[in-house]
């Protein structure tokens, strides 16, 4: 089912609302209150309400939410009610730990591929998935993946990009430092971790023993 006019902003939250319920089933709850969601998640209640307002009324007055019931609407909405098959495009730190991350199961996402340039690391295998050579990545519509990871460095971003397309990857979460660009038919979602690190220092409290300017001031450890 394909939902029109919801705001980007009301989808980022929908993984994270589902995130909660996975962690209230672990806690042993069957219902939980908007309220309850709120505290788990970090977002106001009535957001909540307003965000599954646009897509049916998923609670019951003075229950709350079936957990199980709820959780399944969210993977529903998501397109996440069946599995959905990924390949990998870069194996070093990032992309091996990336492979090894047992979390991505829950969200019904299934790494089945992966791909990297050095001879070294082709043949491996790698919590079950064998490394190839990036020539078949050519083949990849044939065998029913539709979503890719890019962790490539960044000059070899932009062409990864161009040769899944190609290949009829519909989707592409890219942690390569840059921008890339492809054809309409193709979402493409950047996060660079460096970027949002970098965001951090702005909301700490200025001052403490722990900080120095970038040039000049205390000196690094190690170094006199």
């Amino acid at each position: 089912m394909r939902y029109h006019r919801i705001p980007d902003e009301t989808v980022r939250r929908l993984p994270i609302y589902l995130r909660g319920l996975m962690v209230s089933v672990d806690q042993g709850h069957e219902h939980i209150s908007s309220q309850a969601l709120a505290e788990f998640v970090g977002v106001q209640s009535w957001q909540i309400r307003k965000d599954f307002s646009y897509f049916g009324d998923f609670g019951t007055r003075g229950v709350g939410y079936s957990i199980e019931k709820l959780a399944r609407e969210i993977k529903k909405i998501l397109r996440l009610d069946v599995i959905r098959r990924a390949a990998l495009v870069g194996v070093g730190d990032l992309g091996s730990a990336l492979l090894a991350y047992p979390g991505f199961g829950g969200y019904g996402l299934d790494i089945v591929a992966a791909f990297d340039t050095d001879p070294e690391k082709i043949g491996r295998v790698v919590n079950g998935v064998r490394i190839e050579d990036p020539s078949g990545m050519d083949g990849l519509g044939g065998r029913d993946i539709s979503l890719a990871i890019v962790a490539v460095p960044r000059a070899a971003a932009q062409s990864t990009v161009d040769k899944l397309a190609e290949a009829g990857i519909r989707g592409i979460l890219n942690f390569a430092p840059c921008k890339v660009i492809a054809p309409r038919r193709v979402k493409i979602i950047t996060l660079d971790i460096a970027m949002e690190l970098a965001r951090l220092p702005y909301y700490m409290p200025a001052g403490g023993s722990s900080e120095h300017p970038m040039t000049g001031g205390s000196p690094q450890p190690g170094v006199s």
